[in-house]
C-alpha cells in the first residue's frame, strides 16, 4: 500500500524534495503540504501541471499549525521536514508533535535530493540567513568572469506566486524583474546579478531550470549555485563554499540545516570580520576546525559604502535592512546598521510607532527586530505598507541597507542613501587561489 506523506516546508526545499524524490514514486501519496516562515503561502495548491501524473487534481497547502490535525484526518504515516534555518530546539519541537501524533519524522538528505549537472557545480551556501553568500557569489562569478568563463547562477527558489508561470525563470535585465512580477526579497536576489550583467535562474521545477542552464543561450560554462537561507544545495556540486557569520557564533552548530552546510564544505568563509568580534570570530574558527577540519578556511569582510554620507552624517535615521535576515534570520544587525553607525548617524529612529498593515503584523511575529525596519516585500499589500511605514517614520533621512534599487518600486519621500557591500577577503587563502585551482582541475582554462 502507499504511505500517506505531509511534506512540512515554506514553499523551496518542500516543493524540490517532491519533485526530486515523491513525484513519481509510486510508493507513496503526498497528500498535503504545510507552509510556514512566508505569509499567505498556505490555501492554495501545488498546481497539478507540476506535480505530475500520479496528482491529477493537485496537492493542498495547509498552515503547519494544522498538523495535528491533518496527521489524524489524512490517515499519514510520514512527515517531511523541509525548511531551513531553524535552530535544532525548533525542528525536534516538529519532531515531537508529528511523533505525538502517530506518524514517522524524515529529514530527506543530499543523496536523495541533489540533482547532477553536466556542467561543473560551484555550490554558496551559509549557516544562517544573512551571513553574506550573495556577495560571496558575486565574487565567484568575477573571478570566474575573468578568466574568460561563461558563467550562469542558479538561486535557491522563493516562488511565491503562479506556482505554474514560475517553474523556470531566467533573469537578464532589471526589466525581467518586473516581467515575473518579483517580490522584494526575490528582487534582493536577482537584482545584484543582473545588474552586473549575470544571468541567474530560479523558479519550482529545479532539474528542469538546471538543464535550462546548461544551455543558456549565452553559454555556459560553469553553473553557480547561489543557496537560500542555510539549506544546502539543490545540485551536487563540484566545490561547496559554505559562509559563517561571527555576529552570530556558535549558530554554525545549532541550526538546521546550516550545520549540514558546513559540514560538507570545501571553503568555510569567515565574513564580516571588520565588524565583528574578536572572541566571537575565534568560536566560529574552532567550531569549524572541530566539525570540518579538512575545509579550507578564508578570512573575510564586507566593507560598506553609502551613495551619499551626508545624508546619515549627524541625522536621525530610519534603517532600512533585508526582511528575512531580521526576520527568521534574526539578526541585530545589518549593512545599514553598520553604515549607520560609520557615518556618524546622530541616532537611529525606532519604526515600530508608525507601522501599518503587514508590517504590524511582522513586529508582531518577530517581535524581537527591535529599531531596524525590515524590507518586506512578498506581496502589493506587503510593499505598500511599507511605502506608507517610511513616509509616516519621523526621521531625518533613510538609509538603505537592503541590496536593491528600494526607489525603483517605492517612492520614499525623505532624504535617503543606499548601502553597497562586497567581500573583501583579508590574507590568503583566498578564493582566487581557490577557483584557480577548479578550473585547473576542471581543465575550463
Amino acid at each position: 500500500m502507499k504511505r500517506n506523506v505531509i511534506i512540512i516546508g515554506a514553499a523551496g526545499r518542500d516543493f524540490h524534495n517532491f519533485n526530486t524524490f515523491y513525484r513519481n514514486n509510486e510508493h507513496y501519496n503526498v497528500v498535503a503540504f504545510t507552509a510556514a516562515q512566508i505569509p499567505d503561502i498556505d490555501g492554495r495548491k501545488y498546481p497539478a501541471e507540476l506535480a505530475g501524473s500520479l496528482y491529477p487534481a493537485g496537492i493542498p497547502i495547509f498552515a503547519e499549525e494544522d498538523l495535528p490535525r491533518l496527521i489524524r484526518e489524512m490517515k499519514v504515516q510520514d512527515c517531511v521536514f523541509s525548511y531551513s534555518d531553524v535552530p535544532y530546539h525548533r525542528v525536534m519541537a516538529v519532531g515531537a508533535i508529528v511523533n505525538a501524533t502517530g506518524a514517522n519524522f524524515i529529514l530527506l538528505g543530499p543523496g536523495e535530493t541533489m540533482v547532477k549537472s553536466t556542467k561543473p557545480v560551484i555550490a554558496v551556501g551559509a549557516v544562517r540567513t544573512g551571513c553574506g553568500k550573495s556577495q560571496t557569489s558575486r565574487r565567484v562569478i568575477e573571478l570566474l568572469m575573468d578568466k574568460g568563463l561563461k558563467v550562469v547562477a542558479v538561486r535557491h527558489p522563493m516562488p511565491y506566486g503562479d506556482l505554474v508561470a514560475q517553474k523556470v525563470q531566467r533573469f537578464a535585465s532589471v526589466e525581467d524583474l518586473a516581467y515575473h512580477k518579483c517580490t522584494v526579497e526575490e528582487m534582493e536576489e536577482y537584482e545584484p546579478h543582473v545588474v552586473r550583467g549575470n544571468v541567474i535562474y530560479a523558479g519550482v521545477d529545479y532539474e528542469a531550470i538546471l538543464r535550462a542552464a546548461e544551455n543558456d543561450p549565452d553559454g555556459c560554462d560553469v553553473v553557480l549555485w547561489d543557496g537560500g537561507n542555510n539549506d544546502f544545495p539543490f545540485y551536487t556540486p563540484d566545490l561547496c563554499i559554505t559562509v559563517v557569520d561571527p555576529h552570530r557564533p556558535g549558530h554554525e552548530t545549532s541550526y538546521y540545516p546550516g550545520e549540514v552546510t558546513l559540514r560538507i564544505a570545501d571553503v568555510a568563509v569567515i565574513n564580516k570580520m571588520d565588524s565583528a568580534d574578536g572572541a566571537a570570530i575565534q568560536i566560529v574558527r574552532e567550531n569549524i576546525a572541530k566539525v570540518n577540519p579538512s575545509a579550507i578556511v578564508i578570512d573575510g569582510a564586507s566593507p560598506i559604502k553609502v551613495d551619499n554620507p551626508e545624508v546619515i552624517r549627524g541625522k536621525k535615521v530610519l534603517v532600512v535592512e533585508d526582511g528575512p535576515t531580521l526576520t527568521h534570520g534574526e539578526m541585530k544587525i545589518g549593512a545599514g546598521t553598520v553604515a549607520a553607525q560609520k557615518f556618524g548617524a546622530a541616532e537611529l529612529v525606532d519604526p515600530r510607532p508608525y507601522t501599518v498593515g503587514k508590517l504590524s503584523e511582522t513586529f508582531s511575529i518577530y517581535p524581537n527586530i527591535g529599531t531596524l525596519l525590515p524590507a518586506m516585500g512578498y506581496g502589493e499589500q506587503q510593499l505598500r505598507d511599507l511605502e506608507t511605514t517610511i513616509n509616516n517614520t519621523e526621521c531625518d533621512a533613510v538609509v538603505i541597507g537592503t541590496p536593491i534599487d528600494l526607489n525603483r518600486i517605492i517612492k520614499i519621500k525623505k532624504p535617503n542613501t543606499r548601502v553597497y557591500y562586497d567581500l573583501q577577503e583579508i590574507g590568503y587563502p583566498n578564493l582566487s587561489e581557490v577557483i584557480d585551482d577548479f578550473v585547473r582541475k576542471h581543465k575550463l582554462a
